[in-house]
């Protein structure tokens, strides 16, 4: 073929890519796309924080042998939260949440003025095991050794649609404390006028004009939900149980990292993590729909013997 006719289909080519990439979304929210965000330098924060000790007897008697101990970050699972019901930005998954007979519509509402500071917005969340698996513990091999997180694979830990009760009407979170003072368990702060939300009472309804933050405390009141126990919600604890040698993540605090951070997903895909509130862009999605990959901190070392005598920790 002529080089010249090459270098014109070439050209043509590649503008047509151009043209059906700028048509369409930046990127689907699919599984693949998920798993390839944990792997993330930042997010994962490895660290050698201490030494641990182990009796190993054997035929010949007794030592102390010691091994590291690390910490690290595991993305435990995807936290969605999102206005349409049935609407769950993650593709694979979204079937899970579809409309019941106790949870229809979704949306928020409005008095068509503009400039409202007291609308009613309304979102659905779900909480579903982060799909990494192979490739973040691929990834997290070549840091050396590595400790297991709590979530299992596209488990769902928290479905909104069958927890209507609690989610759509706040019974009976309405009247705890948390819900009627102001000042606790807040994303944000009155004082810097930095105010997100609220956590209590943990349902999908709160006022604002601000989707991305309104999905943001939406996302944290899940995260809050399934990181512990015996909450008056239908969904399972998303925790690990400490053992010998490992540390398993508590209950998650708000805009405390130590406790766990957040991955932006959709509407735009972030490689780093945060806490909310954060300063980051802040992307409006178009349908109301978001996404976070939601870390948690742990911390291990390798059994080398058969009783565990300790550790030490070093800054």
């Amino acid at each position: 073929m002529n080089p010249s006719a090459v270098r014109n289909r070439r050209r043509r080519f590649l503008a047509a890519s151009l043209l059906l990439s700028a048509a369409g979304p930046a990127f689907a929210l699919d599984t693949a796309t998920i798993a390839a965000a944990s792997l993330s330098p930042d997010c994962l924060a490895y660290r050698v924080v201490g030494i641990c000790y182990w009796l190993n007897c054997g035929f010949f008697g007794c030592s102390v042998r010691t091994s590291v101990k690390v910490r690290h970050y595991v993305p435990d699972a995807v936290v969605s939260a999102y206005s349409n019901t049935g609407a769950n930005p993650w593709i694979e998954v979204s079937p899970l949440g579809m409309p019941n007979p106790t949870a229809q519509a979704g949306g928020d509402a409005t008095t068509n003025h503009d400039g409202e500071n007291a609308l009613a917005k309304f979102k659905n969340a779900d909480v579903i095991g982060h799909p990494g698996g192979a490739a973040f513990n691929s990834f997290l091999s070549s840091s050396g050794y590595a400790c297991a997180g709590a979530g299992t694979p596209f488990m769902p830990y928290l479905l909104s649609t069958l927890d209507t009760v609690a989610w759509r009407y706040n019974i009976p979170e309405l009247a705890y404390p948390e819900a009627l003072i102001p000042g606790q368990r807040e994303i944000g702060s009155r004082t810097s006028l930095d105010l997100w939300g609220n956590v209590y009472p943990r349902g999908g309804f709160l006022h604002g004009t601000d989707d991305y933050k309104a999905g943001a405390v939406i996302a944290q009141r899940a995260g809050d939900i399934v990181t512990r126990r015996g909450q008056v919600h239908v969904y399972q604890p998303l925790l690990a149980n400490a053992r010998d040698g490992y540390w398993a993540a508590g209950a998650l605090v708000e805009g405390d990292a130590s406790t766990g951070k957040w991955q932006e997903l959709t509407p735009t895909l972030s490689h780093t993590c945060e806490v909310f509130p954060h300063d980051n862009a802040q992307v409006q999605a178009q349908q109301g729909d978001y996404a976070w990959a939601l870390w948690r901190p742990y911390a291990c070392c390798q059994r080398r013997g058969q009783v565990f005598l300790g550790s030490t920790d070093i800054q």
